[in-house]
């Protein structure tokens, strides 16, 4: 079985705390779903010495409002092979392939901020999925394959409070990457997409309109988590400092058999979590 803990936007929030709950529970890999620290490269470059299996992808909020790209080009040097967007991580052990979405999404169907244009080059929405597909099928057949996200694809719903649901101003709309949505249709014709893990849509919605859904399993049973609790770091009179991450376990085959969001201590007890159900959630 695999147990993999999934940290949301992180936005500058990764202290020795997280690194502590890390030590502690051993997962077999940390999926980091971006907007990492507004370019600053301390905090990848602590990651890289985690003692875990990590993969991650770059935020829009990682080009830290610097058109030019080159402070997307810092982060993502510093985060080394750990960074995945486009491309393969080959986690082996424990066996899990990760393969990136278009990094740096706002979200919003398709489109490449000037900093994306300026790092990464101008492409168009079938150029970006044909990215993806080709980082999926390249990864060996035998072991389970997650896709990681910034963003999450489209066809999750247009409602406010879906999983890329925008909350911002009305009207509500899927905000989700439609280069996304492309490549996952399209790699499933050839090997199954078990989990596909995102951020950018804060779990609170504004305006105090509540909290949006986190997890959808399709008819195909791709499960689809949204992982970004905001803030992440939580001050608890009774419990101290907690630290937030998302919870997933599969089997080496790929079915997921466990998604939650929890909140632990730094000596890595358990104080909170919230277990989503993962029977099919509707018609996407």
């Amino acid at each position: 079985m695999l147990k993999l803990a999934i940290a949301g936007d992180l936005h500058g929030q990764w202290d020795h705390h997280d690194d502590a709950v890390m030590a502690q529970l051993a997962p077999d890999a940390l999926l980091v779903v971006g907007d990492l620290a507004d370019g600053d490269v301390r905090l990848p470059l602590r990651l890289r010495k985690l003692n875990v299996p990590v993969a991650c992808v770059l935020g829009n909020h990682d080009a830290a409002k610097d058109s030019s790209g080159r402070t997307l080009g810092r982060m993502e040097q510093a985060l080394g092979e750990l960074h995945c967007g486009w491309g393969l991580r080959l986690l082996d052990p424990p066996g899990l392939a990760v393969v990136g979405g278009r990094p740096g999404s706002a979200g919003g169907g398709f489109r490449l901020s000037e900093a994306v244009k300026s790092h990464w080059g101008v492409m168009n929405l079938f150029d970006s999925a044909n990215r993806i597909i080709k980082a999926a099928l390249s990864a060996p057949a035998g072991i389970p394959l997650v896709m990681l996200s910034h963003a999450g694809p489209s066809g999750l719903g247009s409602a406010a409070a879906d999983l890329c649901g925008k909350d911002w101003k009305p009207p509500a709309c899927d905000w989700g990457d439609q280069d996304l949505q492309e490549a996952i249709l399209r790699i499933r014709k050839q090997r199954p997409v078990p989990l596909v893990v995102f951020g950018h849509m804060h779990h609170r919605l504004r305006r105090g309109a509540g909290n949006r859904r986190t997890l959808h399993r399709d008819r195909q049973g791709t499960i689809y988590l949204n992982a970004a609790c905001v803030p992440r770091h939580r001050e608890c009179s009774e419990n101290g400092p907690l630290r937030h991450f998302s919870w997933v376990e599969m089997d080496n085959n790929g079915t997921v058999l466990l998604a939650s969001h929890r909140w632990y201590q730094p000596n890595g007890a358990l104080v909170e979590e919230h277990i989503l159900p993962l029977a099919n959630s509707g018609p996407c």
